[in-house]
């Protein structure tokens, strides 16, 4: 049986038609304007002419025969883009243009405009990003592959840094089992070998955003906001042959210094650098670190720098400018109108009164060679200067022959009872009783008092001074306080008759204290009563007699509250003194949520998995919890802080006792009510329990979550477009 032949498909022929023989046909089915513009079109029409020829039909008169015109149908933007190249008399009228001519007109005009625009497969991405690395490496800079393809510059940059990927995960890229916002994650380093890492820790994993990733690409390098990258500079940095990652696709406030030893050790070297400097100014020494921890100056006296003297003239001229400013500011303020003019003057006056009493301050010259600095990082990466810390040990000594016995040997000297002892007298009332120059000192042959019988006298006149003092209660606060502040801002100075004792723990074993806002506050009054106090413990009484009650009592409370201590030490069994902390903490009505305390990643980080699912099932019930059990314990740890925030939830060792229930069972009574409420209104406050769809096992990221590569760029400029 003869097989049917089969029917041979004939190619409609290519000519090339003079430009001013074409004409626009109205029924292409493009209408509106959309990627390239004509004009961009055109600009690469005349740097590499056309790639693609145009689709025409010849125009037919009433008989059917040709007229020698044709229409264009398909190719319009094109046939613009050209007109345009004429009119800029950079091509000529009668240019001959490569063109497919349609005579069988088997299909419609509209049908074949139709079939070139819907048939067009755009470029995958991957193949763009490779196709511009290849013109990379021909020689083309980002600004010149974005000059020829009408993007920008750092578009350009984005595609070279996407195909700098690892080639194992482009080529999943290009299987689809890794999608574009992983491959921009991944961008962020250049290290093929901890990007696979990366993926082969995620592949299997619940979590694979492309935040985690980056967490996990930089989880070793220092970030470019931190103190210590800002304090040495990226300059720096970068010269001494560090590398910074970088992320082309998100805001990285300046990125990642991916070698921290190296930033480590640039840090210490300027350190160095910055010490001598301070030092040679006079300071017996300079101690430098990044950071310190809290209490680190405890037991150092501090001495303060203070200001230039005026001289006459200056004091006359501050005096003069006082006095106008303050009679220009009285007859302004009876004033009904505003004055520019005077408000400007009296703007003036108070600068020059400011900068006067802002003079420059400087130390006494003889006290820096006993006292030293210490040198750090300010959280913004600035040099913190902390100057005039006098050690103990380099506290001027006196002289032994001009102590007072009673200073150097204390009670020594009035328990002993032999009078007979070799130059360790006993002074009573500031005078000494025993001098050990024997008989010779006294002019009528009588001999010192026996010691027993002066302790007979002194212990009743103790008793009798005790039972004065309870009956001034003003003085036994003086005394009190007196005895506070000896203890707190002085040393070796134990210049009272109360047996009184402070202890103050310093915690410094505990990270960040320093930087808390309690900290703070507290560093801060202290340094302003230091500056206040005077500057040898004798002249303490009468200071503390010339403050007003308000003052003492203020000065009061901050000694007394550096005694404070409500740590828990498994070794230590204060279970008493940990009671009143929380009796204390109720009397003042104290709460560590108002304090300013909040449940952070750090804190979170410390703790097991179990425990943050029980803190999220505290405070905002079953469901919330349920959000995130199924997380890596990092990954965990930030949602749970976020879930968190603003619930009021506080840790066990955080939460006051009151009347033998615990405070935090309100918050565990309220996580209780979500939890047996299976609506979903049963969230606190009726909201934000809930993470982000994404985050959820069996969801994908949202649309307006996603980051198209080519959302406002066009993925790949064609000439014959």
């Amino acid at each position: 049986m003869a097989k049917n032949a089969i029917q041979k498909i004939a190619m409609n022929a290519a000519e090339n038609i003079p430009y001013d023989r074409l004409m626009l046909s109205q029924k292409n089915v493009r209408r509106i304007k959309d990627g390239v513009s004509i004009e961009q079109l055109a600009e690469d029409i005349g740097r590499r002419k056309l790639i693609q020829s145009l689709n025409v039909r010849p125009v037919l008169d009433g008989e059917g025969e040709e007229t020698g015109t044709f229409e264009v149908p398909a190719g319009g933007r094109r046939y613009l883009a050209l007109g345009i190249l004429i009119n800029q008399k950079r091509l000529a009228k009668n240019e001959p243009i490569p063109c497919i001519v349609n005579r069988g007109q088997e299909t419609s005009a509209e049908e074949d405009s139709l079939a070139e625009n819907l048939r067009r497969a755009d470029l995958h991405p991957l193949d763009q990003f490779r196709a511009f690395k290849t013109l990379s490496e021909q020689g083309l800079d980002p600004d010149e592959i974005g000059a020829r393809f009408f993007v920008s510059p750092a578009t350009v940059r984005q595609r070279l840094r996407l195909a700098s990927v690892s080639p194992k995960l482009l080529d999943l890229y290009e299987k689809d089992e890794i999608r574009l916002e992983q491959i921009m994650a991944f961008s962020i380093s250049d290290d093929h070998a901890r990007q696979e890492q990366v993926w082969e820790r995620i592949s299997s994993a619940h979590m694979q955003e492309p935040y985690y990733i980056r967490r996990l690409l930089t989880e070793t390098t220092v970030r470019a906001d931190d103190r210590r990258a800002v304090y040495v500079g990226a300059e720096a940095y970068e010269a001494a042959g560090g590398i910074i990652l970088r992320d082309l696709f998100e805001q990285d406030s300046g990125g990642w210094f991916q070698d921290a030893a190296l930033l480590e050790q640039l840090v210490f070297d300027r350190l160095k650098v910055d010490a001598e400097a301070i030092r040679a100014e006079g300071w017996k020494w300079v101690e430098a670190a990044i950071s310190f921890p809290y209490g680190h100056t405890a037991g150092m006296r501090r001495i303060y720098a203070e200001a230039q003297e005026l001289s006459a003239e200056e004091i006359e001229r501050y005096d003069a400018l006082k006095a106008e400013y303050d009679k220009l500011d009285a007859d302004y303020a009876k004033a009904e109108d505003a004055d520019e003019a005077i408000e400007a003057k009296l703007d003036q006056l108070g600068a020059e009164l400011d900068a006067i009493d802002d003079r420059p301050q400087s130390y006494d010259p003889a006290q820096k060679t006993i006292a030293g600095v210490f040198v750090t990082l300010a959280a913004n990466g600035k040099l913190q200067v902390d100057a005039g810390f006098v050690r103990s040990e380099d506290e001027p000594r006196t002289e032994p022959g001009d102590v007072d016995e009673g200073e150097e040997g204390g009670a020594d000297g009035g328990n002993r009872s032999n009078g007979d002892d070799d130059g360790d007298g006993v002074v009573v009332n500031g005078k000494p009783v025993n001098d050990a120059s024997g008989d010779d000192g006294e002019d009528d042959g009588i001999k010192p008092l026996p010691d027993r019988l002066v302790f007979d006298l002194t212990a009743q006149r103790t008793l009798a001074l005790r039972n004065a003092l309870a009956g001034d209660v003003d003085i036994a606060f003086v005394a009190a306080l007196h005895a506070f502040v000896l203890q707190v801002f002085y040393r070796f100075a134990p210049d009272t008759c109360l047996e009184i004792s402070l202890k103050s723990g310093s915690f410094s074993q505990v990270d960040g204290l320093a930087e808390t806002s309690w900290a703070k506050e507290m560093s801060e009054r202290h340094e302003a009563w230091d500056r206040e106090l005077p500057d040898e413990a004798g002249g303490l009484w009468d200071f503390l007699l010339g403050l007003d009650e308000a003052s003492r009592k203020a000065l009061f409370a901050h000694c007394v509250s550096l005694t404070l201590n409500a740590v828990v030490e498994p070794w230590n069994r204060r279970a008493k003194a940990l009671e009143h902390a929380d009796v204390l903490g109720r009397s003042l009505q104290f709460d560590m949520v108002d304090a300013g305390w909040t449940p952070t990643v750090e804190f979170l980080g410390r703790l097991t998995k179990a425990r943050i699912l029980q803190a999220v099932r505290e405070a905002r019930g079953a469901d919330s919890a349920q959000l995130i059990d199924h997380m890596k314990k990092d990954i965990m740890a930030c949602e749970a802080a976020r879930l968190l925030e603003g619930s009021n939830w506080l840790p066990e060792p955080l939460r006051l006792e009151a009347d033998g229930v615990d405070a935090g069972d309100a918050v565990v009574d309220a996580g209780d009510a979500v939890a047996d409420d299976n609506s979903d209104e049963a969230a606190l406050d009726g909201d934000a329990a809930e993470l982000p769809a994404f985050l959820a096992d069996d969801l994908d990221p949202p649309s307006d979550k996603l980051v198209t590569i080519d959302s406002d760029e066009t993925d790949q400029l064609q000439a014959a477009e």
